[in-house]
């Protein structure tokens, strides 16, 4: 693969995030020093044309950083502008992807820099109003932004007529109440108008109706913070690396057992096997690297070789086997066991559920219980059959991708390892540990027909076949078992029906 900018001396230097290096850039007299707002400032007085902004965002190739990779300049051009209702952009700041922590950086360390990022997409798409929706544990990082925020407003950068351009703009902080499906676009609309945080089935766009049915665009942190940098050097700055389709670079959030977890900012396109060793140190403790989850714990899981195999770029780890998705990388070294990450997976994504959906609804829960059931060491019969049937169940029949998210990282990790999994419905305990986690869960005299809690009673047809004109009940024994009308009419020759013996009385 052709990637550009991988010099030595510059490979994985801060570019685009070098704010985050430099302490008390949460003020804005420290931002205006290292060169904040200039372009802001130059677009409110030059009164740049909109259409100029959109191009050069398409230019430079700038992808969506949330996890979809969607064109950023072509997202922003859809918005129609002879559209006579107000338009609104959306900053999606409610980062919960487990392993993805990225725009918690930007949010708390260099805040004045996506504040310029909201300023100039709202510009570029005629939004004179601009929410900034940020994940409710997010205290520290809203504090931040909210204390940005007025700055920004004292020195005239935000408000009515900026710099006597005309244009007038203002910019909100919404705190959401620990949703991680109002990550998805239009759940994160149904959010800030105070409905249930529900995903919206599209067509229609947000871009053509959206936030209270007005052209909408919704972006992610990491993608506003980037666009200051290429309004200032231009889009061939910005595409001087990555390669031909991923331009640029990306922050990529890494934890798990890895010697140096944290934040990086590195090219797309640049070697994830250089990356891995030489910047990240490897496995912890010197031990073996049994596999990775790349890109936030919803893309599928990758083995040792594809992982060290691919480049750090959209394309490239697709053709891999999995996604960049959010950059989130969770490493599992040779310790981990990987039947007891798939619970702890699906435990986050069985409560997550909005519940809309039947497929994820009922599915997740389905694929959390009979995990939970071979992590107890009494796994049902064909529980391994039962999980993949329910996998293809869910697996693209969903308004949002919560279900798949589920499916992809764990049905990869029964695929790709599977006698950990067969070991544990096997054997009843784990093949790392040879411990069973969830042994306190286990249900002694287990019933031959169980399900979940009692044994299942299968419903009679008699139970459904009352008549109800022919019941009576006997007052001083309480009420009578119900009788069908062949019952009755059967027990009335006999003359020992209930209402036989009310007769004889």
């Amino acid at each position: 693969m052709n990637v550009v900018g991988m010099g030595e001396q510059m490979a994985l230097e801060k570019i685009v995030f070098k704010n985050l290096d430099i302490p008390e850039m949460t003020e804005l007299k420290t931002y205006e020093e290292h060169g904040g707002y200039k372009q802001w400032k130059k677009v409110m007085q030059d009164k740049v044309d909109r259409t100029e902004l959109i191009d050069t965002v398409k230019a430079s190739g700038l992808r969506g950083r949330g996890g979809a990779g969607f064109p950023t300049g072509l997202k922003w051009s859809f918005v129609p502008q002879d559209n006579p209702k107000p338009k609104y952009l959306l900053c999606n700041a409610d980062e919960s992807e487990p392993g993805t922590f990225k725009d918690r950086e930007i949010l708390e360390k260099t805040p004045h820099q996506l504040i310029e990022g909201v300023l100039l997409g709202a510009y570029a798409i005629g939004a004179n109003t601009a929410y900034i929706y940020l994940r409710g544990e997010f205290v520290k990082g809203w504090k931040m932004v909210e204390h940005a925020l007025a700055q920004a407003r004292e020195a005239g950068y935000i408000g009515k007529n900026v710099m006597g351009s005309g244009f007038d703009v203002e910019v909100w902080t919404h705190r959401g109440a620990g949703a991680y499906i109002c990550g998805e676009e239009t759940a994160m609309i149904n959010s800030l108008e105070g409905l249930r945080g529900e995903p919206r089935l599209k067509p229609p766009f947000p871009a053509v109706e959206g936030f209270y049915r007005s052209p909408t665009i919704v972006n992610n942190v990491e993608t506003l913070a980037t666009v200051p940098k290429i309004i200032e050097n231009g889009p061939e700055w910005y595409t001087q690396w990555g390669t031909e389709k991923s331009r640029g670079t990306k922050l990529w959030s890494v934890c798990g057992h890895v010697e140096r977890p944290g934040v990086y900012e590195v090219p797309l396109g640049y070697p994830m096997k250089k990356f891995f060793e030489e910047e990240l140190g490897g496995c912890w403790k010197g031990r073996k690297l049994k596999g990775v989850i790349p890109g936030g714990s919803s893309v599928p899981f990758m083995l040792p070789d594809e992982f060290l195999d691919c480049d750090m770029d959209y394309e490239n780890i697709a053709a891999h086997g999995s996604m960049l998705g959010s950059g989130g990388m969770i490493v599992f070294d040779e310790t981990a066991c990987l039947m007891e990450a798939a619970t702890v997976l699906a435990t986050f994504y069985a409560h997550e559920s909005c519940g809309q959906c039947t497929p994820c609804r009922e599915g997740c829960g389905w694929v959390l219980r009979q995990l939970k059931d071979i992590e107890s060491g009494q796994p049902q019969p064909m529980a391994k059959e039962i999980l993949f049937d329910v996998f293809d169940q869910i697996f693209g029949n969903t308004i949002c991708p919560l279900g798949d998210s589920i499916v992809m990282p764990i049905k990869a990790m029964m695929e790709k390892v599977p006698e950990e999994f067969e070991y544990y419905i096997r054997e009843g305990k784990s093949m790392v540990t040879g411990k069973t986690r969830l042994a306190h869960l286990a249900k002694p005299d287990k019933p031959e027909n169980y399900r979940r809690g009692e044994a299942f009673k299968y419903p009679r047809a008699e139970d459904f076949t009352t008549d109800f004109d022919k019941v009576v009940h006997n007052v001083e024994r309480g009420p009578e078992p119900m009788f069908t009308k062949l019952q009755h009419e059967e027990s009335t020759e006999k003359g020992d029906s209930p209402y036989a013996r009310e007769q004889k009385k």
